[in-house]
């Protein structure tokens, strides 16, 4: 385990209420030397610490492309292991899919001793999302892991979201696509 020291925990509270923050601003925020936090911040990034993701609303509030999301639970079969499922993940991540275009986050987890797939998918309406699982995920799905790849699939309805990687707490301080600036540092929690 790597421990944060105090001023990467500066470093890191100032870049979660503002990714896009230079150096410069880091450090005039935070008090650190730009020149550490250059360093400090380098260090973070290389050692997979530290990323930066661009999250682009699809849903009603923003673009309104998708207006509904649901969580699939696609739980397989005995067999299908972890390292295999993860290989047929890493044959196809650069070209574009109906895996790019419809789902919104997914993760390996382990149901009952089975592995499973957990898959926020978004679409048009209910049916859209359904008619998208049945027509062209669950083939997919089932081209890519074996044809009785799959066991058991569980489906929930997401109403909307609430915290987003620990810090973004959508209805309450998140303002134009930033944490409020009125957001005491307290409550931006970096780690231990």
């Amino acid at each position: 385990m790597k421990e944060l020291d105090d001023q990467e925990r500066l470093i890191v509270r100032q870049l979660i209420r503002d990714p896009r923050e230079s150096d410069n601003g880091v450090g005039e925020a935070t008090g650190v030397n730009v020149r550490t936090v250059g360093r400090k911040r380098q260090r973070m990034e290389e050692a997979g610490i530290l990323s930066y993701f661009t999250n682009l609303d699809l849903s009603t509030p923003g673009t309104g492309q998708f207006t509904t999301r649901h969580l699939y639970i696609i739980k397989f079969r005995i067999g299908v292991t972890y390292n295999q499922l993860l290989e047929d993940i890493k044959r196809e991540p650069f070209v574009r899919s109906i895996f790019t275009e419809i789902i919104f986050e997914s993760h390996i987890s382990e149901i009952d001793g089975k592995l499973a797939m957990l898959l926020f998918i978004d679409g048009a309406s209910e049916t859209d999302i359904v008619q998208t699982v049945q027509e062209q995920l669950m083939p997919s799905l089932l081209r890519n892991h074996g044809e009785n790849s799959i066991e058991e699939v569980s489906t929930v309805r997401i109403l909307s979201p609430v915290r987003v990687m620990r810090n973004y707490v959508l209805p309450v301080n998140m303002q134009n696509g930033y944490i409020r600036k009125d957001w005491p540092d307290e409550a931006i929690y970096v780690g231990k």
